[in-house]
């Protein structure tokens, strides 16, 4: 006798956002799944923070928005729901359709890489974001050692990979035209 093999659920889109209104905790959508999001370390909150406080400062004043974790991404072409670590957004906010909760057009993602989600964060969510034409920058973080990974768009199907390992390096945001140090992104983190 063998074991049936149950298939998991296949939610429409339509039928997560529902859910997605009511739920207490954050779910992304996925090819017509739902996967709960775990919550993240003190270092990665402490990450979150300071890239959060360093886009602010340099932003000020620009028609730029910043949003953290609880902001939903809808990816269209990928039929993809997901809530970027950090992201950059242009004023106006261009909003999904129908939706008042969700934005399209990101500039920069910032996601804050865990042992669990690095290898996926770096190949099927960034092939995810490529999508997005608006789509200019991909700061990946490190939260076990002072390091970043910087994809910056060159042109369709092109991207420059930059690497920052040393703390006091800097990092150029070309898409926002602003940089800042390392350092300053790990300030007061304790591995």
């Amino acid at each position: 006798m063998s074991a049936a093999v149950v298939s998991p659920k296949i939610y429409s889109p339509e039928e997560y956002l529902a859910l997605e209104v009511a739920a207490t905790t954050r779910n992304e959508y996925r090819d017509g799944e739902i996967i709960k999001m775990t919550g993240g370390t003190p270092i990665y909150n402490e990450i979150i923070g300071a890239i959060t406080v360093i886009l602010r400062l340099a932003l000020k004043g620009k028609p730029l928005q910043v949003f953290v974790t609880d902001q939903r991404l809808w990816i269209p072409d990928r039929q993809v729901y997901t809530y970027p670590d950090v992201m950059v957004v242009p004023k106006p906010i261009a909003l999904q359709e129908g939706r008042k909760d969700t934005v399209t057009q990101p500039i920069l993602i910032v996601e804050v890489l865990s042992h669990s989600t690095k290898n996926f964060d770096r190949s099927e969510k960034f092939a995810d974001y490529r999508t997005i034409p608006s789509f200019q920058e991909y700061l990946l973080v490190d939260q076990s050692q002072p390091y970043a990974e910087q994809y910056i768009k060159q042109e369709a199907h092109k991207w420059l990979l930059v690497e920052h390992g040393k703390s006091d390096g800097r990092i150029t945001l070309s898409s926002l035209g602003m940089e800042f140090s390392l350092a300053d992104l790990y300030e007061d983190v304790e591995f």
